[in-house]
């Protein structure tokens, strides 16, 4: 198996022919060189709400969400792991809520293939210590629609984000967007990381079976989790959409990453955890792996605290690394 790595930025790129060799792997690495990306104003919404009353659940968002027709992988309690490996939390409330459509991810897949960075999409959902509110924070249409490199006015992206905000507003009916301190900053860094990798075009199944057992054994040793596992191939077979041999995408998360950064900027769930997919079409000889990279978070919530950058760069180290090491 042959691996070919696009570190991506997506935005408008130039690509400079700049090659690298590989030592370990005899293949090719293209480097590009982003032009200079024009930053938006905020990428991550922040939906909050008075609730002095403890109605407002995660339970009860998620039970909204259900109503309006998304399928919800994961909708995970992180404040009993905070407390046991940090010993501490600042939080009355933290979760990591990771949900999608089926239709509409459908829909997408059909145009795009890389639909899998944001299936599922993520929220956190949050009571700071002390705070009779709860928020929930997750990714603007324009973020995602940027981190896919997709058209601005995609419909059915922003037809999903508009269902979602409605069913926030459902969920938590006095709530409010917040004004956020902070605007979205440019970066010249890969806002996708992209891994395309030869595979047996028709006999794909033990190669994929040995990538996966070997990926899935590299996570723990690395300090990674699987947070949650969606066979999108599954889906799409049962609509009769027969495009991709397989389509998976796992739910990753690195504690020590969610917990440094949600201290100062609990709307970090909005990324976390990370969708990592990997994916074949049908009769192709090459699969593609693909996740967001930690620097949408740099970008999207200007951070410039050193711990979280050295934090976040750590990560996606590891997780370049052990890609990389599959095919090794």
């Amino acid at each position: 198996m042959k691996l070919i790595i696009k570190g991506m930025l997506i935005s408008s790129l130039l690509v400079t022919g700049v090659i690298a060799k590989d030592n370990n792997t005899t293949k090719e690495i293209k480097k590009e060189v982003p032009k200079k990306e024009i930053a938006s104003k905020n990428d991550i919404l922040i939906f909050t709400s008075d609730n002095s009353d403890g109605k407002i659940t995660p339970k009860s968002i998620e039970e909204a969400f259900k109503k309006a027709g998304f399928f919800v992988s994961a909708n995970r309690d992180m404040n009993l792991p905070f407390k046991k490996q940090f010993k501490k939390s600042g939080f009355d409330v933290y979760n990591l809520f990771t949900f999608y459509k089926k239709d509409t991810t459908l829909e997408l897949a059909k145009k795009y293939d890389n639909i899998g960075l944001f299936a599922p999409m993520s929220m956190s959902i949050y009571t700071k210590k002390g705070d009779k509110r709860i928020s929930v924070a997750s990714l603007s249409a324009s973020a995602m629609q940027k981190i896919m490199n997709i058209p601005t006015d995609e419909k059915l992206l922003t037809d999903l984000k508009a269902l979602i905000i409605k069913t926030l507003k459902e969920a938590m009916p006095n709530g409010k967007f917040e004004k956020l301190p902070y605007k979205t900053e440019a970066i010249q860094k890969e806002l996708v990381t992209k891994f395309i990798m030869e595979i047996d075009a028709k006999d794909w199944e033990d190669e994929l079976d040995e990538l996966k057992m070997g990926f899935e054994g590299e996570l723990s040793p690395n300090g990674f989790v699987i947070a949650g596992q969606n066979n999108l191939g599954d889906d799409f077979e049962e609509a009769n959409y027969n495009e991709f041999d397989f389509y998976e995408v796992y739910s990753i998360c690195k504690l020590p990453v969610i917990y440094t950064i949600a201290k100062t900027h609990p709307e970090a769930g909005a990324f976390a955890p990370c969708s990592l997919y990997m994916s074949k079409k049908r009769g192709d000889g090459n699969m593609t792996i693909a996740f967001p990279s930690v620097y949408n978070w740099v970008s999207s919530m200007a951070l410039k605290d050193k711990t979280e950058l050295s934090t976040l760069e750590d990560a996606q180290k590891r997780m370049r690394k052990i890609l990389k090491s599959l095919v090794e």
